[in-house]
């Protein structure tokens, strides 16, 4: 390279400032020929209600087997990329009450039983996404990305709505997540009062950066410019996504401002969000994020395009009813489908001589284990990516004793070098993985 840029490199255009994160999270040497270690990334995906665990369950333990369980199936092309877990159990969340999901949900990533209450004294506990961004959050522009593609959620019995967030930066304080593209792309990409109008008047963010960047690319080098190529393709294309998804929705009373809306596809919606978080690892713009597919007593419709008119919930409590477990099943393999689509884009995208994946750690799981039985025990947990080298994925590994889930979450965060005594009901790192 002929020059080293700044990590405050900041390109003008049509009279609006905008911040290329990418090239502001970048250190000297990532653009030069040094050697160079790439980041360790962690994400943290929950989904409701458990899983049918005769559809989702391995009996053999060590490399994962040729044939898949149905849910699994879907990740049949990524068998090398990530483990199943067992013998994990939510159990932080057990009490002498009837309210079954929030509970979870919310002690999911804290390990801790929320306060039963409607009032403002909710008291939850620390996430672990946020004990990592809040050791290694200042390395990024961003500390941390909190995404969901479902809606606030609702009270439990006499438990506040407000305990539906998985991310808890402290005992009484949410982190609201975003489920909106729009708002999510704005806020990795966009910086004023000039993106308003880049909106109004149909403007790509990268229309206000054209000549800056052509500059930019006469003083780099070829895989500097492989890689700025890249970078400004996948930009345009969720840019170009997120406003077809938008432009063809069914128009409603009262609609939100269009950066607010979502796609009305449930499918859509998460691959976009997905999308968005890949863009945020690849840049380097944040390390950490949870994702929230739907929350606990989803009730909505959401699941047509597989021909499921029922509510998630609603066919997690299948009882006798053969038809409702299949339909329970199959919405479970329908997520699993898009985790395996955000897995084989962080797989395509080249970092250095592995991939992006290699350089994730992406937990995927329920705080429930079979929605009908209400079991916090053996709750179905996955691990993909190979946490910098640091993760043997490709296996099924059982404990031979019950470990608490936030085991998991502790192990993950001495591989991504904010270690901690404790995260919850943690007892200690889990081994073997």
């Amino acid at each position: 390279m002929k020059q080293v840029l700044s990590r405050r490199t900041v390109l003008k255009g049509l009279g609006a400032a905008v911040t290329l994160p990418w090239l502001e999270a970048m250190s000297p040497n990532a653009w030069g020929s040094g050697e160079q270690r790439h980041p360790t990334r962690m994400a943290m995906f929950y989904v409701p209600h458990g899983v049918l665990k005769r559809d989702w369950a391995i009996s053999e333990v060590g490399r994962l087997p040729e044939r898949l369980p149905p849910i699994l199936e879907p990740l049949a092309n990524l068998r090398s990329e990530f483990s199943v877990l067992s013998n994990l159990h939510n159990n932080a969340c057990q009490a002498r009450d009837n309210e079954a999901h929030i509970r979870p949900q919310s002690a999911f990533l804290t390990g801790v039983c929320p306060r039963q209450t409607m009032d403002s004294d909710i008291r939850l506990g620390v996430s672990a996404d946020q004990i990592a961004a809040a050791r290694v959050g200042d390395q990024t522009r961003l500390p941390s990305l909190e995404l969901r593609a479902d809606g606030d959620g609702t009270h439990e019995g006499r438990y506040s709505q407000r305990y539906m967030n998985l991310s808890w930066k402290d005992a009484t304080t949410p982190v609201m997540s975003m489920q909106s593209p729009r708002q999510v792309f704005d806020r990795l990409f966009s910086t004023d009062e000039g993106d308003r109008v880049r909106r109004e008047e149909r403007h790509s963010i990268l229309d206000f950066v054209r000549e800056q960047a052509a500059d930019l690319q006469t003083r780099i080098g070829t895989a500097d410019r492989r890689k700025l190529d890249e970078y400004f393709t996948a930009i345009r294309d969720i840019e170009t996504r997120i406003e077809r998804a938008l432009r063809w929705q069914t128009p409603t009373p009262n609609q939100p401002a269009p950066e607010s809306r979502i796609p009305e596809n449930w499918e859509q919606h998460v691959r976009l969000l997905g999308d968005l978080m890949v863009l945020a690892f690849q840049t380097d713009s944040t390390r950490i994020c949870t994702f929230t597919f739907t929350n606990e007593l989803d009730s909505a419709s959401r699941y047509r395009e597989i021909g499921i008119t029922d509510g998630h919930h609603n066919t997690s409590h299948y009882g006798n009813d053969n038809e409702l477990k299949q339909k329970y099943a199959r919405i479970a393999r329908y997520h699993v489908t898009q985790l395996a689509y955000i897995l084989q884009k962080l797989k395509d995208i080249r970092e250095g001589e592995g991939t992006l994946l290699d350089h994730c750690m992406i937990a995927y799981g329920s705080g429930i284990n079979d929605g009908q039985a209400h079991s916090y025990y053996d709750v179905p947990i996955l691990l993909a990516g190979r946490g910098n080298g640091t993760l043997n994925p490709g296996r099924h590994i059982r404990y031979e004793s019950e470990q608490p889930v936030c085991n998991l979450w502790l192990s993950m965060l001495d591989r991504m070098g904010a270690p901690v005594e404790r995260v919850g009901n943690s007892t200690g790192v889990l081994r073997g993985m």
